[in-house]
């Protein structure tokens, strides 16, 4: 595992430019996965940047608000539920990761990537371990990451009222199972996933 304080003794104090790049929407059963890539500005700093789990949904919203004026460049990358089906979860993940950061107006010259390994980037690239949690780039990526699927899955739900995605925004619930249970797939589920898959094996 990375000893990120011996490579980091002073997380917050990296020099810039470097982006931070996150993904959300791994764990569930429906919904793209969704990346941001972010550069902040060290000549305005935000105030509470943390992994996005960790805070509020207002929080959240005011910090995504504060990020989108205050970055040098941000950006989202995603991928869909066809193409996690087809190159498996992770892959798709690395696949919105690129995607985030080729959408920047910039390019960084270092790319800190949450989690435990890195995609294939056209910068230098580093990945930390709770990466969210302890280099504000990246958590502001998790907190635009997390922003725009949310929202994204909040009004899905108008399409596909009947599985409760403004709730759970697609994570396998109980709520979301007894509605697969009753409903079946739809177009949003991930047919590679074992729950989902299991409800197309018997019919449903």
């Amino acid at each position: 595992m990375l000893d990120t304080q011996a490579m980091f003794p002073d997380l917050n104090a990296l020099v810039e430019p470097h982006a931070g790049i996150d993904e959300v929407g791994r764990g569930p059963l429906a919904g793209p996965v969704v990346a941001a890539a972010v550069i902040l500005n060290p000549a305005r700093p935000i105030s509470g940047l943390a992994d996005s789990k960790r805070l509020s949904p207002a929080r959240r919203a005011r910090l995504a608000a504060e990020i989108r004026q205050s970055a040098l460049a941000w950006s989202l990358g995603r991928a869909e539920v066809t193409e996690i089906d087809q190159l498996n979860i992770l892959q798709a993940s690395m696949l919105a990761m690129q995607r985030a950061l080729a959408g920047l107006s910039c390019l960084p010259a270092m790319a800190y990537v949450d989690g435990n390994r890195c995609p294939e980037l056209p910068v230098p690239a580093q990945a930390i371990v709770r990466g969210d949690n302890l280099v504000p780039a990246i958590s502001a990526a998790s907190i635009l990451a997390k922003e725009a699927r949310d929202q994204e899955m909040r009004e899905l739900a108008g399409q596909f009222p009947d599985y409760g995605f403004e709730a759970h925004k697609g994570y396998g619930t109980r709520q979301h199972l007894l509605a697969l249970a009753e409903h079946g797939a739809c177009s949003l589920h991930r047919r590679s996933f074992a729950p989902v898959r299991q409800h197309l094996e018997a019919g449903q």
